[in-house]
Parts: C-alpha cells; sequence; structure tokens
C-alpha cells in the first residue's frame, strides 16, 4: 500500500510539473515529454527532410521574404517572451526559415525553430503581410507546444506511454512517424491533426506575434478568405488540418481588438 502511494504521490508530482500556462491565452497545459529530447528529434527530422526536399536558392526573393518575416517575428517573440519571465520556452531554439519547392500549399515549425514554407503557398499569401499570418500561426503552435501536446497523447496510445528516449532508441522509425505527423511534416496529411482548441488558440497566438512584428493583423481575414476558396484540391494540406471556415474567420475577427494592442505600426 506503501508503495502505491509513493508512486501514485511521483507521478501526481510529474504531472504537475508538467503544466504550464500558455503565452497571451494563458491556457493551463500538461506537456510529458522533454522540450530537449523533442528538439533533438526535431534536429535529426529536420536533417531528413531537408536532404529529401529542393530548397530554393537563399538569393531568390521569396526566399529573402520568408527569412525577413521570420526573423522579424522570431525576434519579437523572444522580446516578449522575456518581458513576461517565459523565456524558458525558447531554451534550445535556433530560428531557421526555409522555402521548399513544392506545390503542396503548407507550412510549418518544429521545436527548436526550425520553420519550412512550401512555394505552393505563396500565390495565396500574396505578400508579406500574407506570409506572415502563416508564419505567425505555425510558429504559435511551436511556441505553445502543441505538438507535444498531441505527440504525448499519441504515444500513449500507441507505445504505451514509452519515455520519449526509450522510443527513440528503441522504436526510432515509428517515433519518428508519430513525430511528423505531430508538427505537420511532409507532403501527405497527417493523421495527428491539431484539434479545434489548439487551431484557435495558434490563430490568436498568430494574430499577437505579426502584431508585434509590425504586420496589421487585419491581414488573416483576407488571406483565410482566399484559402477558403482555394480549398478542394489534394494538395492545400493547410486546408486539411488546419479547417478554414465562416467560424474561423468570425473568431478572428472577435480576437482582433486584442491582437492590435500587440501592433507595432512600421515608422
Amino acid at each position: 500500500m506503501k508503495t502505491k502511494f509513493i508512486i501514485f504521490t511521483a507521478v501526481l508530482g510529474a504531472i504537475l510539473w508538467s503544466c504550464s500556462r500558455v503565452p497571451i491565452t494563458g491556457r493551463r497545459q500538461m506537456k510529458l515529454l522533454p522540450d530537449a529530447k523533442l528538439i533533438q528529434l526535431s534536429n535529426q527530422e529536420y536533417t531528413k527532410f531537408l536532404n529529401a526536399n529542393t530548397l530554393v536558392p537563399a538569393t531568390d526573393s521569396n526566399t529573402i521574404m520568408v527569412k525577413k518575416v521570420g526573423n522579424k517575428i522570431a525576434m519579437e517573440i523572444q522580446k516578449y517572451l522575456v518581458a513576461q519571465k517565459q523565456a524558458k520556452r525558447l531554451n534550445g531554439y535556433k530560428w531557421e526559415f526555409n522555402l521548399v519547392q513544392s506545390n503542396t500549399v503548407n507550412a510549418w515549425c518544429m521545436p527548436g525553430g526550425k520553420v519550412v514554407v512550401y512555394t505552393g503557398l505563396l500565390p495565396i499569401t500574396k505578400d508579406e503581410k500574407g506570409l506572415a499570418v502563416v508564419m505567425g500561426h505555425e510558429i504559435a503552435h511551436a511556441i505553445a507546444n502543441h505538438g507535444n501536446e498531441r505527440m504525448s497523447q499519441q504515444m500513449a496510445i500507441q507505445m504505451g506511454g514509452a519515455a520519449l528516449a526509450v522510443a527513440m532508441e528503441q522504436q526510432p522509425g515509428q517515433t519518428a512517424e508519430i513525430f511528423n505527423q505531430a508538427y505537420g511534416v511532409g507532403s501527405g496529411l497527417g493523421a495527428l491533426a491539431y484539434s479545434r482548441k489548439h487551431e484557435t488558440e495558434a490563430d490568436k497566438l498568430g494574430l499577437c506575434f505579426m502584431a508585434m512584428a509590425g504586420y496589421d493583423p487585419n491581414a488573416a481575414v483576407p488571406f483565410w478568405e482566399r484559402m477558403a476558396k482555394a480549398g478542394g484540391g489534394a494538395t492545400i494540406q493547410l486546408l486539411s488540418t488546419h479547417p478554414s471556415d465562416a467560424n474561423r474567420i468570425k473568431d478572428i475577427k472577435e480576437y482582433m481588438p486584442k491582437a492590435m494592442k500587440f501592433y507595432k505600426k512600421p515608422q
């Protein structure tokens, strides 16, 4: 009986320790996977992805734009988290932004700040503001640790709650598959699509992040309207894992006054 109590206390303590609050929204979340191990796995899978895909040259104007927008958002997020005494969320982050040649309409951000945008997205983003909407949203998923939550759930189902370090060593293939699905990596639709709760939260955080970087968050409404019109094709992954509908646009409009409080209008 005493042993069971000790085990229960240890498990409860680990759960309480793993709880934190998401920046800006304040939602309490529970993440069971260690960030350091996730970033280690992220670096491995990111390298594999880059080796298997064609990067648009760094001198290309679109690549320059992707890096510009990404770095502006990342810099402002870092300033904000430091001011809010939440800088530890960026421990191990080394931001990197790449544009990949692909007709797929998609973008994603791995833990550790590894961000990829697909060229198929650019006709819909149209300009820096539209690109900031998507990049702010995807970076928000990483900052809010949504992938950690989703991966924790799936590992509990598929791998009996195995520790990430053990899973990486003993079942690297399955662990990598769960990771890539959780973070939307690749051109196929991942089985671990973010929940509506995560999507709504990423929309809100993304609006605030782009506003901090000097991009008018009102650009989100026409962007998602364009996404809705572009829907129906098999390669529109953002519409598969990130449902764009009237309710989403309505939610964005309702949240806009709060996002505008973060807006740093360019001088």
